[in-house]
C-alpha cells in the first residue's frame, strides 16, 4: 500500500501537431536554458521543435519545463466527446512535460497527488457545495488514484487484459483507467477533471483536501478502487455492468435512499422504474442546490434523474451507422438482452434491415446512441410507425455509469447534514475511512 504522497503524471492535451502556451514566470527546460513567456512546440521528425515569442528557438526528443510559478495552455479540450465539450485555456502548477505521441504532441502535468485533488475537487463539483461533499469526494478522488497507482506497478511488466470481445454477432467493449500509456490519468471526465488552478481552485477545496489528506477508503489491505458518477438514478450499479467480469465487493448496487428499492429485474420493471420518480437522494430539482453543487457547465443539464431523447428514423440510422461503422439499414428495434440493478442496459441488440448485432457494455451503447454520449444506458424505448419504425423515443434515468459513490444523491445527504465518512460508507458498503500516508 502506498504510504507517502506520490507525484503523478497527468495528460492534459493529447496528440495534438502543435501545442501553444506561456510561462508568466521563468522556468528551466530540460535542467538547462530559462524560459519566460509564449511559446510554441511542434513536430521535429521525430523529436519536438520548442519556440519563444523572442525567437529562440531549441529541438529536442521531449521538453521537461521546472519551475515555482505556473504555466498557461492554450486550447486544452474539457468535456471530450460529452455533450458539454468546449476549449479553454487554462493554467497549471508543478512541471510541465511536452513528449512526442504518435504523429502529435500530448502535454503531461507533474504534480503532488494532494495538489492535483485540490483542483480535481473544484473541477467536479462547485465550490458552494457542503463542506462534508467535498470532505468525501476528496477521499473517493483520492482512493480511485492511489488505487490506479497501486495497480499501475502490478501491472507495469505485464500484458495488459483484453477489453473487447467481437464476432459476427457481438461486439462486447469496455474502457479503463489504464487505457493511457504516457501518463497515469488525463484531465477530462475518463478519468477526473483536472481543469488547473487558474480560476477555479476554491479556499473550500483546498480545505477540504487538507483536512483529509492520505484518507483513502480500504477494503482489507487494499486502498477502494473507488468509482464515482453524476446521477445514479435512484440505484447505482454493479462494477461489472461498466467494466470487467469481476465482482468488487464495496462496488455492489445499492438504493440511492433511506428507502430500499429492488434491483430493476425484467422489461417491465424497467419500464416502471424508468417511469417512475422515485424518493431518491439524486432525484432533485431544486436549483438551490444545483446551483450550490454542480459546476456552472453541469448546471446547463437539468433533467439528469429522469430524460428523453427522441430520433427520426433516418436521424437513428445515420447516427448508429456513423458511431458504429456497421451500416444496420432503417433500424427496426432496440431490444434490451441484459441490464444491471440499476437498470442499466449492459447488452443491447441493435435489429436493422441488413444487420443485427449485439452491443455492449454500457459505454460503447452510450457512444453509439448518441452524438456525444448519451446520459446512460438506463432506458426504455417507445416506437411510433410500421413495421419499419418512423421515430423512437429512449426514456432514461441517470447520468453516468451509475457504479460507486453518486455525485448529486451524495450531495444531498450532505445538505441533510450527513457527515463525509456516512455518506462515503453509505455508497461503498463494507468499505473503512483510513489515513494511509
Amino acid at each position: 500500500m502506498i504510504k507517502a504522497e506520490p507525484v503523478i503524471h497527468v495528460g492534459v492535451i493529447e496528440k495534438k501537431p502543435e501545442i501553444r502556451g506561456a510561462f508568466p514566470e521563468t522556468h528551466t527546460v530540460n535542467g538547462g536554458g530559462k524560459v519566460e513567456g509564449e511559446f510554441t512546440v511542434v513536430r521535429a521528425g521525430e523529436g519536438l521543435l520548442f519556440s519563444t515569442k523572442s525567437g529562440r528557438q531549441v529541438t529536442g526528443k521531449e521538453f521537461r519545463a521546472a519551475g515555482e510559478g505556473r504555466f498557461l495552455l492554450h486550447g486544452v479540450t474539457i468535456g471530450i466527446q460529452f455533450h458539454w465539450e468546449r476549449m479553454e485555456d487554462e493554467s497549471f502548477q508543478g512541471h510541465l512535460r511536452l513528449v512526442p505521441d504518435g504523429e502529435g504532441i500530448t502535454a503531461i502535468n507533474e504534480i503532488g497527488l494532494e495538489d492535483y485533488l485540490k483542483s480535481v475537487i473544484s473541477s467536479e463539483m462547485s465550490a458552494e457545495s457542503p463542506p462534508e461533499l467535498l470532505k468525501a469526494h476528496a477521499i473517493t478522488s483520492r482512493s480511485w488514484l492511489t488505487a490506479m497507482l497501486e495497480q499501475q506497478l502490478k501491472l507495469k511488466n505485464l500484458q495488459k487484459a483484453a477489453r473487447s470481445r467481437e464476432s459476427s454477432e457481438e461486439l462486447i467493449r469496455w474502457y479503463d483507467r489504464e487505457d493511457h500509456a504516457l501518463f497515469n490519468v488525463c484531465a477530462d471526465d475518463h478519468c477526473q477533471r483536472y481543469q488547473g488552478v487558474s480560476k477555479i481552485v476554491s479556499a473550500e477545496a483546498e480545505r477540504a483536501v487538507e483536512a483529509t489528506r492520505g484518507v483513502c477508503l480500504t477494503y482489507g489491505d487494499e486502498i477502494c478502487d473507488a468509482r464515482f458518477s453524476k446521477a445514479c438514478g435512484g440505484i447505482s450499479e454493479d462494477f461489472e455492468s461498466a467494466w470487467d467480469n469481476v465482482s468488487v465487493p464495496y462496488l455492489h448496487s445499492i438504493s440511492d435512499s433511506e428507502e430500499e428499492f429492488s434491483p430493476v429485474h425484467g422489461e417491465e420493471n424497467a419500464l416502471a422504474w424508468i417511469k417512475g420518480r422515485p424518493e431518491a437522494y439524486c432525484n432533485t430539482s431544486d436549483p438551490e442546490i444545483l446551483k450550490k453543487i454542480l459546476p456552472s457547465f453541469d448546471q446547463e443539464t437539468s433533467d439528469f434523474f429522469r430524460w428523453q431523447v427522441p430520433y427520426k428514423q433516418s436521424d437513428l440510422s445515420d447516427l448508429i451507422r456513423k458511431k458504429s461503422g456497421v451500416d444496420f439499414g432503417p433500424i427496426l428495434d432496440l431490444i434490451p438482452i441484459q441490464r444491471g440493478p440499476s437498470g442499466r442496459i449492459v447488452r443491447l441488440r441493435i435489429v436493422g434491415s441488413k444487420k443485427t448485432l449485439v452491443v455492449g457494455k454500457e459505454l460503447e451503447i452510450r457512444k453509439w446512441l448518441s452524438p456525444s454520449h448519451l446520459y446512460s444506458s438506463a432506458f426504455v424505448v417507445s416506437k411510433s410507425g410500421g413495421q419499419i419504425p418512423e421515430s423512437f423515443t429512449l426514456h432514461g434515468a441517470g447520468w453516468g455509469h451509475g457504479v460507486g459513490l453518486c455525485q448529486i444523491g451524495a450531495a444531498v445527504m450532505a445538505t441533510r447534514g450527513r457527515k463525509a465518512e456516512e455518506i462515503l460508507l453509505h455508497y461503498f458498503r463494507g468499505a473503512e475511512v483510513r489515513k494511509v500516508y
